[in-house]
């Protein structure tokens, strides 16, 4: 990797085939009537300096030969080679161009403001008024595709006695389910999940509690048959996206049936699923792909501790590559390079179909449907399945656990550690700035409030790593070197939003806002679709609804509670 450093750096190392570099900008005061000017005294020669214009404001002429000095802009180069410079533009006009001679698309930077509207754009926050182990939960999601490939879900259930039996008498017990999902090649297959996933295993949890119910000896499912019904409802739905939808194309012979029903089986997408029963105080995470979940708790020393509820599920994980080759023995590009077959990198997922189907079904959709042929290094499908890794663990409410869930665009460029230690700093501002006068929403907070430098976290031990989890390989491409301390801020009342914020660049106002300007497609040489769940449990008033957190949300007008 190709690294370079300057005093202005927006960021300092490569990243995918290029770089990024910073430059000084210089710019000679325009003759009256000209045009604004963008100049550049590059960090890397040229052959010859390079000005960008801008179309002036129209207006009367002064008279005078004295002016106003001219309001200076930021702005971004990108140049053809992934490159990207930041640099000044001089003047109030617009950009009369795009593109330079040399080919380098011209962008103005999102001003702190422009950017901090972006970031909340898509923020919501509810208030969970139940009583029942869940006082709040707080999501947002930023694109880099266009559309963008990530989705997410929510679901509160009211659960009658009728299928699960209370210890304490109560009438009801809450199901509550919390989705994030990674669509790759597509945005089809992650939409899908997000209307259907959270049915279909609530289906089959709804059958194994009734079925335990009625058997004397248990009241209550087995861990092992609860865990079964989460595999089952993610396995049913998959089939019915590779195999049901091929069979009812087959039937149809049509191309337009094709397109519309194999659409999610061609694309793919990862699945994070929790599912929290208020009855156990158990939550449950079932994995498939690279999407991750950490619970935070705090521990004696009044830190937080990080613990992964997840396994990222890609061939550049060992367990999951030993996998790949006992199921396809004699096969040894089975994973090459970290990827299934040298080209998919999650090794569980749902759709992906061309990885499931037989090479029989593959070749004759090929022929008869569309133009995606497989893989010259398949024999043995399927390689990829939807099943879930599924852990468990029992919540403290009291305690105030709370549990973040993403999509692999936050963890590339965050630590399990620094996510945890972002949130607890984060709680630690809004209990501090009640100033002691807890409102009825905000009774759960706790001042933990403590005057340190860095994150309220404890550091992960040496093996922590040997669990699955990657790095965060963001940071190192874009040469990141300040301390914790003088990295995060807190500015936003979305926790979600807040851990966006400082995973792009929290004190870094340059860096944060050059990656919220870069439209797509050429985000996404920088930076993936980022969706982020924050689950805040806890002893909360009791209102028995589920409403919106307004401060925390942005302003949507139709927005319905997830109930």
């Amino acid at each position: 990797m190709h690294i370079r450093s300057f005093s202005i750096a927006l960021v300092s190392a490569a990243v995918a085939s290029g770089a990024f570099y910073a430059y000084r900008g210089a710019s000679p005061s325009p003759a009256a009537g000209t045009s604004t000017a963008f100049t550049t005294d590059q960090s890397r020669s040229l052959s010859s300096a390079n000005v960008y214009s801008s179309s002036p404001k129209a207006g009367p002429s002064s008279g005078t030969s004295e002016q106003a000095p001219e309001p200076i802009r930021r702005a971004l180069v990108l140049g053809q080679d992934s490159s990207l410079y930041t640099g000044t533009i001089t003047g109030d006009g617009p950009l009369s161009k795009e593109t330079d001679d040399l080919g380098r698309k011209v962008l103005e930077m999102m001003t702190p403001e422009q950017t901090t509207q972006k970031l909340r754009k898509n923020e919501e926050s509810w208030l969970v008024g139940r009583g029942k182990g869940v006082v709040r939960y707080d999501v947002v999601q930023i694109p880099s595709n266009d559309p963008i490939e990530d989705d997410h879900a929510e679901k509160i259930i009211e659960v009658p006695q009728t299928i699960t039996s209370t210890d304490d008498g109560s009438s009801a017990s809450d199901w509550m389910f919390w989705g994030v999902f990674d669509g790759h090649s597509g945005w089809v297959t992650s939409a899908k999940l997000r209307q259907t996933l959270i049915s279909f295993v609530a289906r089959e949890l709804d059958s194994t509690y009734k079925t335990a119910l009625a058997d004397p000896s248990l009241n209550f499912p087995t861990a092992e048959s609860i865990d079964k019904a989460i595999k089952t409802g993610f396995l049913r739905l998959d089939n019915e996206i590779v195999h049901e939808s091929v069979a009812k194309v087959q039937k149809a012979q049509s191309k337009l049936v094709a397109a519309e029903l194999l659409a999610p089986a061609l694309s793919g997408s990862c699945a994070l699923l929790s599912f929290y029963d208020s009855q156990s105080k158990l939550l449950r995470v079932a994995c498939t792909g690279d999407s991750r979940a950490v619970l935070g708790r705090r521990g004696a020393s009044g830190k937080w501790t990080a613990t992964p509820l997840s396994v990222d599920q890609t061939g550049a994980n060992a367990a999951e590559a030993e996998r790949l080759r006992m199921e396809h023995p004699g096969e040894p590009n089975v994973v090459k390079n970290g990827r299934v077959l040298g080209g998919l990198e999650p090794s569980r997922a749902f759709g992906d179909a061309v990885y499931k189907w037989s090479i029989k079904t593959n070749d004759q959709l090929h022929k008869s449907f569309f133009g995606r042929g497989r893989n010259a290094l398949m024999k043995t499908p399927p390689y990829v399945t939807a099943e879930p890794i599924i852990t468990t663990t029992k919540v403290e409410p009291e305690k105030g656990d709370f549990v973040v869930m993403a999509t692999d665009g936050l963890w590339e460029m965050l630590t399990n550690e620094e996510v945890v230690g972002l949130v607890g700093q984060w709680l630690d501002a809004q209990a501090s700035g009640k100033n002691g006068q807890n409102s009825r929403t905000d009774s759960w907070l706790t001042n933990w409030f403590r005057t340190q430098k860095g994150l309220p976290v404890e550091q992960a031990g040496s093996d922590d790593h040997k669990s699955g989890q990657r790095a965060p390989i963001r940071q190192q491409q874009w040469g990141v070197k300040a301390p914790q301390n003088e990295r995060f801020v807190v500015e936003d009342k979305n926790c979600a939003t807040h851990l966006v914020r400082n995973a792009l660049g929290g004190k870094d106002q340059e860096q944060l806002s050059a990656l919220l300007t870069l439209p797509s497609p050429y985000s996404r040489r920088y930076r993936d679709d980022l969706t982020v769940e924050v689950i805040f449990f806890g002893e909360g008033i009791t209102t028995g609804n589920v409403t919106l957190n307004q401060e925390a949300s942005a302003s949507v007008s139709d927005v319905k509670a997830k109930l």
